[in-house]
């Protein structure tokens, strides 16, 4: 979970919280793409109007055209991994963002995600990964999206990991993946078998937690 959550620099300690409504909505109107308004989002995420504006100041720090392309997305994401090649896991994770398949990312599918990695229910935020993993849509994890994600994860990471992996780690990890959550042997995980296996291991649970407060 922690992975995804990197994504943008907020720099919320740099934002000046007392420019008042008529500056925010001014902002929100000198880029190629204007967001849904404050209200809307608002009622949509489970962030308030005055986080959505220091998170949307943040956006625009970032893309100023107020969309995110697949590329630029790759560019930022691979500033957090500077020793291996995030290509790969951050195209999957741009899919998980750009919900509506249009190609770019805007602020709205932005929020939308980040308030359920951040703010949203267990659930929520298992549904979320579970459909991160399941690349081609389809309801099921299968072995060959899970090893696809792993190995993506393991380049991402680079050749400097400590202890150094094994050849073959990315398929032990996609092993003992199905080992625990393919409950009936099927050779596919479902969505509720996911939800099952994450919510009976606590470790999981934990890494669920550690971003409620980043905002």
């Amino acid at each position: 979970m922690g992975l995804v959550m990197g994504t943008f620099s907020l720099q919320s300690k740099q934002m000046n919280y007392h420019k008042d409504k008529a500056d925010d909505d001014l902002e929100m109107t000198v880029v190629c793409h204007r967001p849904e308004g404050l209200d809307q989002m608002e009622a949509q995420t489970n962030f308030s109007k005055r986080e959505l504006q220091v998170l949307y100041r943040g956006f625009k720090n970032e893309c100023p055209s107020g969309v995110v392309s697949e590329e630029t997305f790759k560019q930022i994401y691979s500033k957090f991994f500077p020793h291996g090649d995030a290509s790969a896991y951050a195209h999957y994770l741009f899919n998980a963002f750009d919900t509506g398949h249009t190609g770019s990312i805007k602020f709205e599918d932005f929020v939308t995600a980040l308030s359920i990695l951040l703010r949203g229910s267990v659930t929520e935020k298992l549904q979320w990964t579970f459909n991160l993993y399941d690349i081609n849509r389809d309801g099921y994890i299968n072995k060959e999206e899970m090893t696809d994600i792993v190995r993506a994860i393991y380049d991402m990471m680079g050749k400097y990991t400590y202890p150094v992996l094994k050849t073959d780690a990315p398929k032990q990890h996609v092993d003992a993946f199905f080992q625990k959550m393919d409950k009936n042997r099927d050779g596919v995980v479902t969505l509720d078998e996911f939800i099952l296996s994450c919510q009976e291991d606590e470790n999981i649970m934990r890494s669920l937690q550690l971003f409620e407060n980043v905002i």
